[in-house]
């Protein structure tokens, strides 16, 4: 048998793949120091040919494409998710939803846009911070910045905040996300400064930002709270102004679940 041998490759082939290599190294390096200009594209696509304009559209859609799945990925860093709950397979039986308000409103996140508030309410364990987390997470997948926090979580943020000195532009950081979820409202007693200061941050929302909360605690209760009927008796005016209660029925899952019976 005769040894194998490697195919011929021509000089002019080898200086074609060099200089190939060398104008692609040229492109990379432009491409990291200009954004495009309107003008200057429109000037080029005169001139070209259809094949380079389709070469230009798949190239640009791979751009938007990337930019996309980035902005995605840092949205979902940045809200501060504790867990990586989804729609996908959640058990909705539990839920009992308003009469004039379902599923498909709820998980199509028009309540976000129109800065409306959620208040899912029922015991420990039925689901309440899986939606929560779910509905945020959706948020940001449609590029919407979402922050999570735990209401004492909240609180404790904003007293450190206010002891430092940069109360204003937490309260401003907070303000700019379009929907904030504030988890086991209810679950830790609140002092008068933690919820005056929980008080700001409601009051900033409203009408411009939505809120979802999840609690065990009825609207009766919520003067136990806060500590102050005065100021709870606020926070439930704006939240039901433009909101929704969506109740949450059975016993707890993790109970149901448990290892430990």
């Amino acid at each position: 048998m005769g040894t194998h041998r490697p195919p011929v490759v021509m000089p002019d082939m080898k200086r074609r793949r060099a200089s190939t290599g060398e104008r692609i190294e040229t492109v990379m390096t432009l491409a990291r120091q200009l954004p495009l200009t309107r003008q200057v594209l429109a000037d080029q696509l005169a001139q070209a040919t259809p094949s380079q304009m389709e070469f230009m559209e798949s190239w640009m859609n791979a751009e938007i494409d990337s930019r996309e799945r980035s902005k995605r990925t840092r949205l979902l860093k940045a809200a501060g998710f504790p867990a990586d709950k989804e729609l996908d397979g959640y058990d909705w039986t539990s839920i009992r939803f308003p009469v004039d308000y379902g599923r498909e409103q709820l998980t199509g996140l028009d309540f976000i846009h129109e800065h409306d508030d959620l208040v899912l309410f029922g015991p420990p364990g039925t689901g309440k911070t899986h939606l929560a987390i779910a509905l945020g997470r959706a948020a940001c997948r449609r590029s919407t910045p979402v922050r999570y926090y735990t209401a004492a979580g909240l609180v404790m943020r904003l007293l450190r905040a206010q002891t430092d000195n940069r109360l204003d532009r937490e309260l401003a950081m907070i303000g700019k996300v379009p929907l904030l979820i504030i988890d086991e409202l209810g679950y830790v007693p609140i002092d008068e400064e933690g919820s005056r200061l929980l008080f700001q941050v409601v009051t900033n929302a409203y009408e411009t930002q939505s809120i979802i909360y999840t609690t065990n605690i009825e609207f009766s209760g919520w003067g136990r709270i806060f500590g102050d009927p005065n100021m709870a008796a606020a926070i439930i005016d704006r939240t039901i102004h433009h909101g929704r209660m969506i109740r949450f029925e059975g016993e707890s899952w993790r109970k149901t679940h448990a290892l430990m019976q």
